[in-house]
Formats: structure tokens, sequence, C-alpha cells
């Protein structure tokens, strides 16, 4: 019997490897107990209007940045808006993967100090919107998370969209939680 590794005893290893790493790419809740469902956590992205972006920053420190956002389901794409330049825009040309955390405003219990809220954090790639009649319709649609005064909006795009930079950013994972500061 030979002790030589064969050559479809290495493509064999490389794809069970290959394998273990997408099954263990984002991590599992260890407090699965507090997990929020998928249509809880859709829920909480489409209503709440501003979260936190974090993107790996100058000298790969991390850089959170709160933000407005847009959820689009039927996408599953996260919309932001901008300036065209900063620290933000540096960071997100020289690494695409970022995360993006939302939480509700949360109660409290009558006779109770703790804050009861639920979370939500998704993972993704993030990319600039080059074509302008795109940023336009995002920056509607954020608005409309604020207003419904459509007038306004108009007006607001018409002053201010050639200025501004719109994000996309694919969902690849999003998860939730229900949390109880004790």
């Amino acid at each position: 019997m030979s002790s030589e590794i064969g050559y479809s005893d290495i493509i064999e290893r490389c794809c069970s490897s290959i394998q273990k790493i997408e099954l263990t790419m984002f991590r599992s809740m260890r407090r699965f107990k507090q997990q929020l469902t998928q249509e809880e956590c859709v829920e909480i992205l489409n209503t709440e209007v501003r979260g936190v972006l974090s993107v790996l920053g100058d000298d790969d420190y991390p850089y959170g940045i709160p933000i407005d956002f847009y959820y689009n389901q039927q996408e599953n794409k996260i919309y932001f808006h901008g300036a065209k330049e900063g620290h933000k825009i540096d960071s997100i040309k020289r690494h695409n993967k970022v995360s993006f955390c939302v939480y509700d405003k949360g109660y409290k219990k009558e006779g109770h100090w703790a804050l009861y809220f639920k979370s939500v954090i998704v993972f993704g790639k993030i990319k600039i919107v080059e074509d302008f009649n795109k940023a336009v319709e995002i920056c509607r649609n954020l608005s409309l998370k604020f207003t419904k005064d459509t007038s306004e909006i108009d007006i607001m795009i018409e002053k201010y969209a050639k200025n501004v930079m719109c994000l996309e950013m694919d969902c690849e994972h999003i998860t939730g939680k229900s949390v109880a500061e004790k």
C-alpha cells in the first residue's frame, strides 16, 4: 500500500475544508433563546431610521458611523447616503466588507430600571452607487422614512442630489436578538 496522496485525495480534502469554511463564515448566536426571527429582523430594518455602519478604517481600526438608511426587502439591500468623500468612503474603497447595527427604541417595564430592546446586525459587502438615477431613487425612498411630503422631497433632491453619494450594501447575513439590560 502506497503512502502517497493522490490528486483526487487532495481535491476531496480541499472541498471538505471549503465546505467547513462556508458553514462557519458567520457565527451562530450564543444566546439562541434571545434570537429574533427573520421577520422580526426585517420589521426593525423597515421601521427604524438610523443605525451604525462599521467599516475597517485607517490602520485597520474599526470605524462606526451613525447613519440614516433605507432597507429594500425585495432586493435584500440596505442603502445609505452621505458625502462624496471622507473617512467612510476612503475605508469602503479599501475594504468592502462591512457590518450594520440597528436597534429599536426599547421600553422599560413598570417598576423596573432595565431597558428591553431588539437589535439587528447585518453583514455584507458595500459599494458606491454610480448610477445617478438610482441614487435619486435611493434618496427619495430614504426621505420617505422621514416625511410623506413628496413636494418637499422633490425640492431637496433637486437642490442636493448632485452633492450626495449613495452606497448599496448587499445583505449576506442578518441576525437579531432581544436584550434585557439587567
